[in-house]
């Protein structure tokens, strides 16, 4: 016997979604599993997808510099780390001046496995799999006296939420921050659609996989019977909100069984399921984002080859 929807945050987050009115949406943090997680990997080496090369840049170019302009005694915490390939040069840079202890945070249990192999020679790393706040509390619970905290959310997923939500989701790591604390916020800033829809429909389809991967683990995880193949990836871009959205379109008309959910849905032929956002920014509306949170916008590099900002915020 299947247990009931409501022990199974997954399944009521699907039940949720699925059963909205307007727009049936799935929250893109479960298109991070370990198939999820490996397919975003490819995507950053995609040419079409140059996001994670203008983060990896800035973080090279500037390391040292932001290192630098910290206090000592720093402990590294790392939002959605991954592998912890772009943040090899800010713990590089930090290395010789501390004993390094790095904590990253993630879902995935394979990317922290090979994000501790491949840093641990730089000093402790300790990965916690859990949610970004869940994490940050449990890092500031351990800090001892006199330590500093950076914490970095590289890449763009603080574009996954809408502008009040990134607000709030700020408000509430900085209520685990002290005075003087510090985060390094990555930010893809706007840029022409072209190039934008080019980058989140590759032509090799990989990240049509990544998006169709969230119905296959619907159905490993929660007993369903979605049919792939009668689904397919869609990029639309919102001018007014800034943002690009992915979408899962349904072929034709179906009925999909999610038993882990108790749920039986249908699907209008051309209906989609959103299942990410990602909002594009402007330097004032990271300014005033900062501000309002419980930041100062102390420093901002920007790429040049690809509109994209690092954001140094120091906690008020």
């Amino acid at each position: 016997m299947y247990a009931p929807a409501w022990d199974n945050e997954f399944a009521r987050d699907v039940r949720a979604g699925l059963t909205r009115t307007e727009q049936k949406t799935l929250p893109c943090s479960y298109l991070y599993d370990d198939v999820g997680s490996a397919l975003f990997e490819a995507i950053t080496f995609l040419p079409e997808y140059g996001l994670t090369r203008a983060d990896a840049r800035i973080i090279q170019a500037h390391a040292g510099e932001l290192i630098e302009g910290l206090p000592g005694n720093l402990v590294v915490a790392e939002l959605g780390s991954g592998s912890g390939a772009k943040t090899r040069a800010i713990l590089e840079a930090l290395h010789p001046r501390q004993t390094l202890v790095y904590y990253p945070i993630d879902v995935s249990a394979a990317a922290l496995a090979k994000c501790q192999l491949e840093l641990s020679s730089l000093g402790a790393v300790v990965p916690l799999r859990t949610s970004y706040l869940d994490g940050m509390r449990q890092v500031a619970e351990r800090r001892a006296p006199g330590e500093t905290l950076l914490v970095l959310f590289l890449g763009s997923t603080i574009g996954n939420f809408d502008p009040e939500g990134a607000i709030d989701f700020l408000y509430h790591v900085r209520l685990c921050l002290q005075e003087g604390d510090a985060l390094l916020l990555g930010t893809d800033m706007v840029k022409p659609v072209d190039q934008l829809m080019t980058a989140y429909d590759d032509p090799a389809g990989v990240t049509a996989a990544f998006n169709l991967n969230l119905l296959a683990r619907i159905n490993r995880e929660l007993d369903a019977d979605f049919d792939l193949r009668q689904f397919e990836h869609a990029v639309r871009y919102n001018t007014d909100e800034q943002r690009i959205e992915m979408h899962l379109r349904s072929r034709l008309y179906q009925i999909v069984s999610i038993r882990r959910a108790d749920l039986i849905v249908d699907f209008a032929p051309n209906e989609t399921i959103c299942t990410e956002a990602c909002h594009k920014f402007r330097s004032e509306q990271i300014c005033r984002m900062a501000r309002v949170a419980g930041f100062h916008l102390e420093a901002q590099w920007i790429d040049e080859e690809w509109a994209f900002a690092e954001n140094l915020l120091v906690a008020r």
